[in-house]
């Protein structure tokens, strides 16, 4: 699970997180939804320890993030909006590497770095270095990246983006997954059909506030419509 409360990020004049508080919840898909420029990356970076908040805090099943930051990162997957790929690395050694990074021995690795390429369907990328690998590709390294230490909560920040049909279905096939098997899935995007069509919780967040949370059910009644994006477009409209 992971909890966040009363986050506000500043940088200079600009407040980019004014006052946000949600908790995504085990054995489910919360979305992240906002128009550009609403908070959503500089939020998630705060849950996974790239940026200290000027206020609030964050638990990742208990554990705070900045207190304690290699304990809750242990539990932690996480898919930036960067992604950081090493050109000269195969999508094998990125995946050993992770898991290297997070304690596991050689024999856990190996296995667990296998596994993925296995269930990725990375078989024929798997020792190739990934200069020259397309969006879709450079995705599942992450993903495997992300996996590899058996984390109970993943982050994904817009983990669609620049992907095409085929690569973009693989991607939600795979959160579907995820949730299946009992993890906290938290991802941001600005796509109403993405959202509509993955989650079980939605928090709507516009000028670094959050504005409405609920199932899709409870946003469409928040927002007086029937259809989603209907909903999202008048409770952005709506007086802070």
């Amino acid at each position: 699970m992971i909890e966040v409360q009363t986050l506000k990020k500043g940088f200079g004049s600009i407040q980019a997180v004014a006052d946000v508080s949600f908790t995504a919840k085990r054995g489910r898909v919360t979305g992240l939804l906002g128009p550009n420029g609403a908070g959503k990356s500089t939020t998630l970076r705060m849950i996974y320890g790239l940026l200290r908040p000027d206020q609030g805090e964050v638990n990742i099943d208990g554990v705070n993030i900045h207190n304690a930051p290699l304990e809750a990162k242990s539990l932690l997957g996480v898919l930036p909006d960067g992604h950081g790929l090493y050109a000269r690395l195969t999508a094998r050694e990125h995946i050993l590497y992770f898991g290297e990074l997070h304690g596991l021995d050689r024999d856990t690795r190996e296995t667990r770095a296998q596994a993925l390429i296995d269930r990725l369907d990375m078989q024929s990328i798997a020792d190739r270095r990934v200069e020259g690998f397309s969006q879709g590709e450079r995705m599942k390294v992450c993903l495997g990246r992300a996996l590899v230490h058996a984390p109970s909560n993943i982050v994904l920040d817009e983990p669609t983006n620049g992907l095409d049909v085929a690569s973009t279905r693989k991607v939600r096939e795979m959160i579907n997954l995820l949730r299946d098997e009992g993890l906290t899935v938290l991802f941001s995007s600005h796509l109403m059909h993405e959202v509509a069509r993955l989650c079980d919780d939605i928090i709507i967040i516009n000028e670094g506030r959050v504005i409405a949370e609920g199932t899709p059910d409870e946003i469409r009644a928040q927002g007086q419509s029937d259809q989603l994006e209907d909903a999202f477009l008048n409770l952005l409209e709506a007086p802070l």
